[in-house]
């Protein structure tokens, strides 16, 4: 089986799919692993380390991609991106499918499979495939290092013969994964803490990292979770009681961090523009959801953005602002999830179609739409080629 590595088409991706750790793993099972010089750059892997963990270098990326079995990237890639692969071959990585049927199906028309490692299912079988919460707690690490840079004042209390400084309030909106590693992050520097979140759960997890919770805790709340642990979409009556909270909270805060995101939607507007004026100067938010439209008025992609001596930091891609540490656990989840679809015996590809991450993820098979997400609604399901084996090793880990 070979696998390929090439450097990522969005030019401002600083993770790569592949650490050499991961390689030599992958190599000692068998596997070829061909990497394009250059692609773990960013992430602080030279190619002199991924050929002292058994890689080949490839002068370019159609030279990495052809005659490979598995195409292993972080984000989906540019139209044509693919060039070079054989039909048949798997394609593995970040896919922001959602409304992309159209992309998706060209990006497929060498005849690949495509699968979107964001849609794993939160089951514990596969918790050491899941890529949304490996980046989204550095995200969640990043926000507070974000914000501690420009904030001008220290975060923890200090007592001093020359006075008391006061701890900073540091407010956390989304109680996911990346808000709880914001919240013990923000804890470890010295803040006083606070957050809220629509989802019941949130409460106990919250107060056990020692910050306060916040919210309108009403019927709806204690009903705002889905079956999988995502937070649902708040009535409009819920959200602005929930609003007139917030913001007589956030006037007092030195620091507000904003997670919010709804898988397939847009990013719900937490923080209005009246919120951020309310704030003291020299305050900031970090607005962690930018890449969706942003849970704060105001936020700019890449940009800091100040508005009245509070700054809004809008750093889209935050997960690749650690590249180095963001590309270890996304290549150990790659790896974990590819292993699920190589025969233990042959070392060979042997994908169960039925195996319910496959299900969960493919969104073609041999350049054919089969996901929902992605399928048109009137489209029939193509018949495959041929039966895959089913004999699939299972995960042998999971944390």
């Amino acid at each position: 089986m070979r696998i390929a590595v090439a450097k990522e088409t969005d030019l401002a991706e600083t993770r790569v799919a592949l650490t050499p750790d991961v390689v030599k793993r992958l190599v000692g099972t068998g596997a070829q692993v061909t990497v394009e010089s250059g692609a773990g750059l960013a992430a602080g892997a030279t190619d002199e380390a991924y050929r002292e963990a058994g890689a080949t270098i490839a002068g370019s990326r159609g030279e990495a991609l052809s005659g490979a079995d598995v195409f292993l990237t972080v984000r989906r890639p540019a139209a044509g991106g693919l060039e070079g692969l054989k039909p048949g071959a798997l394609v593995i990585g970040i896919m922001d499918p959602y409304g992309k049927g159209p992309e998706i199906a060209e990006l497929a028309r060498p005849g690949v499979s495509i699968f979107a490692m964001e849609l794993m299912p939160r089951i514990t079988r596969a918790q050491v495939m899941d890529v949304l919460s490996s980046q989204a707690n550095l995200a969640g690490y990043r926000a507070v290092i974000d914000a501690a840079a420009e904030f001008g004042r220290a975060f923890p209390q200090m007592m001093t013969a020359a006075g008391t400084v006061p701890p900073a309030r540091a407010f956390v909106m989304g109680a996911g994964v990346a808000g709880l590693q914001a919240i013990a992050t923000a804890r470890r520097l010295g803040a006083v803490v606070s957050a809220t979140d629509v989802r019941p759960a949130a409460k106990e997890q919250v107060a056990s990292l020692g910050a306060k919770f916040v919210a309108v805790e009403d019927d709806e709340f204690k009903q705002a979770e889905t079956s999988a642990g995502y937070a649902k979409e708040m009535s409009d009556a819920y959200k602005a009681k929930q609003a007139e909270l917030v913001a007589s909270h956030i006037a007092k805060q030195d620091i507000v961090i904003t997670t919010a995101l709804i898988p397939g939607r847009p990013a719900p507007r937490l923080v209005t523009a009246a919120m951020v004026k309310s704030m003291k100067p020299g305050s900031v938010v970090v607005d962690l959801a930018v890449e969706r439209g942003g849970n704060v008025e105001g936020s700019r992609a890449d940009e800091v953005v100040e508005v009245d001596g509070v700054k809004i930091v809008g750093y889209a891609n935050v997960a690749g602002r650690l590249a180095a540490s963001s590309s270890a656990l996304y290549a150990k989840n790659l790896a974990a999830f590819l292993e699920t679809l190589v025969s233990k015996e042959t070392k060979e590809l042997a994908i169960n179609w039925d195996d319910e991450l496959v299900k969960a993820t493919a969104l073609t098979r041999d350049g054919a739409l089969i996901h929902p997400i992605v399928k048109p609604a009137d489209a029939p399901t193509p018949a495959p080629a041929a039966e895959a084996p089913s004999d699939v090793s299972p995960v042998q880990e999971a944390h």
